[in-house]
């Protein structure tokens, strides 16, 4: 049996289509014990609701929107295509396939001094493309690495959040802002 198949991944598992890969809400509970943000939240990517619910729990003000209607947003919105200015911060677990453009879009609606949280695999830090287009530019100031691993669920089945096979981290930027990026640690 190979590795795959003991994670309960087959080798010939399809991605999700909508690249739906719910966050384990427990990613969002530990960064609000390390890294404090604006009352107004936008949650562009929200699925569910997972990060969403927990922000509100916290008291914070939660604009809740995605692309596919999952029954949980407040509206039906492509972030890819917004020019839509928010007065807040913006936080998500991003479609992998749209990072790039997730971060870019994000920092681009706030104010400076505001702040974007990406929940994202590790080996985001790494890549030639990435740092010219993004780290050269526009350097997150802070990475908070999980210690131990948490899952992500395709399709946000509970058992998904079980077993996690990946390495994951929030990046922090806060527009304008640039100097050494931090690296500091969640403990679960």
């Amino acid at each position: 049996m190979g590795i795959l198949a003991q994670n309960g991944i087959s080798k010939t598992a399809q991605r999700e289509s909508n690249d739906y890969y719910a966050t384990d809400p427990r990613a969002m509970t530990y960064l609000l014990k390390y890294e404090t943000f604006n009352k107004n939240i936008w949650e562009p990517a929200c699925g569910e609701g997972n990060l969403s619910e927990v922000l509100k729990h916290h008291g914070y003000n939660v604009l809740s929107t995605d692309l596919i209607d999952r029954g949980y947003q407040d509206q039906v919105h492509d972030f890819l295509t917004t020019e839509y200015k928010f007065n807040g911060d913006i936080i998500t677990n991003p479609p992998f396939k749209h990072t790039t453009e997730f971060i870019k879009n994000a920092l681009e609606a706030i104010p400076m001094g505001n702040k974007v949280a990406m929940y994202l695999k590790i080996n985001y830090l790494s890549g030639r493309k990435r740092y010219k287009e993004i780290y050269s530019k526009f350097p997150p100031y802070r990475v908070y690495v999980f210690s131990g691993r948490l899952a992500c669920s395709k399709n946000n089945n509970p058992d998904g959040f079980k077993h996690g096979a990946m390495d994951y981290a929030w990046f922090i930027w806060e527009k304008g802002k640039i100097g050494p990026t931090e690296l500091k640690w969640i403990k679960e």
